[in-house]
């Protein structure tokens, strides 16, 4: 009678109920998966997937089986076919061969479950272009897969697969697919097969050796071979017309790869392996290097060579047993980081090595002009305004250099020393300069790189624009809280540095630069990033916000997949923790874009 009782008194009404078992997938959420074709049951802690899920686009809605009446809105008989399915983040460690009532699938998303096995019948989802296997317990697939012929994406990182059969070859729609942290010891030779593919990471598995079809390649932009066993890299990777990013960090290598011919190549990462030698024959080909990292290794000597490298903006030999550095490097115009803590450097004071990059290649550059001052004739009589300024640097370097003068002007007599030469430098920082000198706009025509920095500047002129072919820009150590929108005109910039300034608002120009590779701003107080915004910077690949007053990070900055080096230490937010900031960039843009609202 207990059954009957509600609060201790007896329910008149018990006898005529009836007792509805509640559904882990709600009745609502399936008709409107009708209408919509669409249905995401992420995070439901489903252990496997109810029937009626299966059936979606075969048995008729419960509804209509009470013969319910129903509006234009309503016609269960004029569903959608489902298209997306989102089973991420459950408990599943298997799905039904009833897979193949979704003919008309395009997204399959079971990422984060515990799957060890695939249906058979997922090779009949003709029309799949993109599937999630990420963060399961599959050790093989079913060839099946690989009759998948418009697939377009694949994700199969963090698994247990160990290899992968010549059938992946028939993809040949595949732009994108990842196998990182596997335990993949070999690729499979046809992989070349996939001349649509973009973009390749095979990180964090057992691989010693690349295929030679590997070649096949001809879109492939990036590739990441991170923390596996290799031992060298086949000269064929040159084949690959349009690769640009190359990451080989934590491996086995004793030599930089040679790599004829490869003059898309922006970025190598060496890091973490055993290269001792680094030749002149391994630099002749990477003309557009803009990136080398070599930290972690064991390089001794740098040849003079290294000037070939003549767009080369940051060079990582930190941790390296490099002595000495050649005066050449002082020569390479765009070198903006150069990193050398952790070497046994016996030629140059320690104090020169922290003041940074600016302050050492100015002195290598000293040193050139030293030996050339050797061979000068003597004058009797210096002008005053030579004393000052550098007028070799000047008609030999294309540099003016003004810094550390303490003035909170810059006089007229450094820009009459220019007298027509085609300056791409300046160097103005560490003044106190509280507004930009008028007469910097005489050298519009071939200006690439300005140096700001240190100074009192507190708001930056719209007339700044007129220096349109400004690559890099250095303001950081002032007191700027704002950036005109006129700035959108320089549509050569790479790089801008705002560090430890006073911005609260991340500026709206920076959205607008469209060629912008690195933006850093660090130890300001902006508050907010617009993520939808940011993706739209296509080639930005490094980003740093740390130390400022951000309390959210959006979800949505996991889409920038351009980013390389993302920065976020610092801040007032609680996710992502700093557990997953430690694990690096790739680390963080997965978390969040697991936490994209779907």
């Amino acid at each position: 009678m207990s059954r009957f009782k509600r609060d201790g008194k007896i329910d008149s009404r018990a006898g005529f109920k009836t007792q509805i078992q509640e559904s882990p997938v709600p009745r609502g959420l399936l008709n409107a998966a009708r209408k919509s074709g669409q249905l995401n049951l992420t995070g439901r802690g489903l252990t496997v997937v109810p029937e009626s899920v299966w059936r979606l686009n075969v048995d008729t809605p419960e509804e209509a089986q009470q013969n319910l009446s129903f509006g234009g809105s309503d016609r269960w008989w004029e569903q959608t076919d489902l298209t997306k399915l989102l089973l991420s983040s459950n408990k599943l460690n298997s799905l039904s061969e009833d897979i193949r009532l979704f003919p008309a699938l395009v997204v399959l998303d079971v990422h984060d479950n515990q799957l060890t096995t695939l249906p058979k019948s997922i090779g009949e989802l003709e029309n799949l272009q993109k599937l999630n296997l990420s963060h399961n317990k599959l050790k093989e697939l079913p060839e099946e897969v690989w009759l998948l012929k418009n697939l377009r994406s694949l994700q199969l990182q963090q698994n247990l697969l160990e290899e992968l059969s010549d059938g992946m070859g028939q993809l040949t729609n595949l732009d994108d697919i990842d196998l990182s942290n596997n335990e993949m010891t070999t690729l499979p030779e046809r992989l070349g097969n996939l001349t649509n593919l973009v973009k390749l990471n095979v990180s964090y598995n057992k691989l010693k050796s690349l295929p030679l079809g590997i070649s096949g390649l001809k879109r492939l932009k990036l590739l990441d071979c991170t923390q596996n066993q290799l031992e060298s890299v086949p000269p064929v990777l040159a084949n690959m017309a349009s690769l640009e990013q190359l990451y080989l960090r934590h491996n086995k290598l004793c030599c930089l790869p040679e790599l004829p011919s490869c003059q898309t190549l922006k970025e190598l990462h060496l890091g973490n392996n055993q290269i001792e030698v680094l030749g002149a024959e391994h630099l002749n080909h990477l003309s557009a290097l803009s990136i080398l990292e070599l930290r972690d290794n064991k390089v001794k000597n740098l040849p003079d060579e290294i000037n070939l490298l003549q767009d080369l903006e940051r060079l990582d030999l930190a941790n390296n047993d490099i002595s000495s550095l050649p005066c050449a490097l002082g020569k390479m115009p765009k070198l903006k980081i150069l990193s050398l803590e952790g070497n046994p450097l016996r030629a140059i004071r320690r104090d020169l090595l922290t003041k940074g990059t600016n302050e050492l290649l100015k002195y290598l550059r000293s040193r050139i002009e030293e030996d050339l001052s050797k061979d000068a004739p003597k004058t009797a009589m210096t002008l005053p305004s030579q004393a000052k300024i550098n007028v070799h640097a000047i008609r030999t370097l294309k540099a003016l250099n003004y810094s550390e003068k303490q003035e909170a002007s810059i006089p007229d007599e450094v820009f009459d020393m220019v007298d027509g030469s085609a300056i791409t430098s300046v160097n103005f920082s560490k003044n106190l300069l509280t507004a930009l000198p008028p007469r910097i706009a005489e050298l519009k025509d071939t200006l690439t790189d300005i140096n700001l920095g240190f100074n009192k500047l507190t708001s930056i002129p719209a007339d700044f624009c007129v220096l349109k072919w400004l690559v890099q820009i250095d303001l950081r150590n002032n007191l700027l809280t704002s950036l005109p929108l006129e700035l959108e005109a320089l549509t050569n910039l790479r790089t801008i540095i705002l560090s430890f300034n006073r911005f609260k608002v991340f500026p709206d120009v920076l959205y607008r630069l469209y060629s912008l590779e690195a933006i850093l701003m660090c130890s300001n107080q902006v508050g907010s990033i617009d993520a939808a915004q940011l993706k739209g910077l296509e080639k930005l690949s490094s980003l740093d916000l740390q130390n400022n007053d951000i309390m959210q990070v959006p979800p949505e900055l996991g889409n920038c997949t351009s980013l390389r080096a993302l920065m976020l230490d610092g801040n007032p937010f609680r996710n992502p923790r700093a557990a997953i900031l430690a694990k690096g960039t790739d680390a963080v843009l997965e978390y969040l874009r697991s936490r994209i609202p779907t």
